[in-house]
């Protein structure tokens, strides 16, 4: 389900040994974090463990780095009922679970940078889009071809040359054709582009979100927000 960002005061946890003031630790490297860099998770009413992303969720919660490597480890070594003091049992496939809902959560931002007008499709949209410097980010389907791949690529290159920014424009190749379909409708896309704005800027966080629980190294915005004044 998805909600609006975090709320300015969190649920209150418990510290748990070792944690920090406000207990937002990881329960597997025990690395201190923000809320940014840690995922929240939650006794379920079930006796499950429930994922809770935006931070809402009443009750005593612990916190994982976002990585689907230290999810499944707190998976594996039951860490999840000490952290929460309760009898809970996290399903074996909750690394997986965490990752849909990083998707869905991106593609539901997409459709509101849409709507917003901060979120453009099709590789002759999202070639202008970079060019003129409107652009923060760049996505492409997994399986887009590689000659329209390429060709974005090069204007890319064009404008973190010709404009001198910090970096190139990030460009993220998140989701296959197929699975855009099956969460977006006819939204889907082959190539896009997020515009500068407080939408787009959205999308690039949870793209971010998603590429670093998947292992990646998270992108800054090269486009608009990095234009020479």
């Amino acid at each position: 389900m998805m909600r609006g960002d975090a709320p300015e005061s969190l649920p209150e946890d418990e510290a748990t040994e070792g944690a920090d003031m406000n207990g937002r630790t990881c329960i597997v490297t025990r690395h201190s974090g923000t809320p940014e860099t840690l995922i929240r998770f939650v006794a379920g009413p079930d006796g499950s463990v429930v994922a809770d992303l935006k931070r809402q969720l009443p009750g005593r919660g612990c916190w994982v780095s976002v990585s689907r490597e230290a999810i499944d480890k707190a998976v594996a070594k039951k860490l999840f009922a000490r952290a929460l003091k309760a009898d809970v049992k996290a399903d074996p496939d909750l690394g997986q679970r965490v990752d849909r809902l990083l998707v869905a959560q991106l593609a539901g931002m997409m459709n509101l940078a849409r709507k917003a007008g901060q979120f453009v499709t099709g590789s002759a949209k999202v070639d202008l889009a970079v060019r003129s410097g409107e652009a923060i980010a760049v996505f492409h389907a997994m399986d887009a071809a590689a000659d329209g791949v390429r060709k974005i690529d090069q204007a890319r290159k064009a404008w973190h040359l010709g404009m001198e920014t910090d970096a190139e424009i990030p460009s993220f190749r998140l989701l296959s054709e197929a699975e855009m379909e099956e969460l977006m409708g006819q939204n889907a896309f082959i190539h896009a582009a997020a515009l500068a704005g407080q939408a787009g800027e959205g999308v690039v966080k949870r793209a971010n979100l998603l590429k670093t629980y998947r292992g990646g190294a998270p992108q800054t915005t090269g486009g608009a927000s990095q234009k020479p004044q």
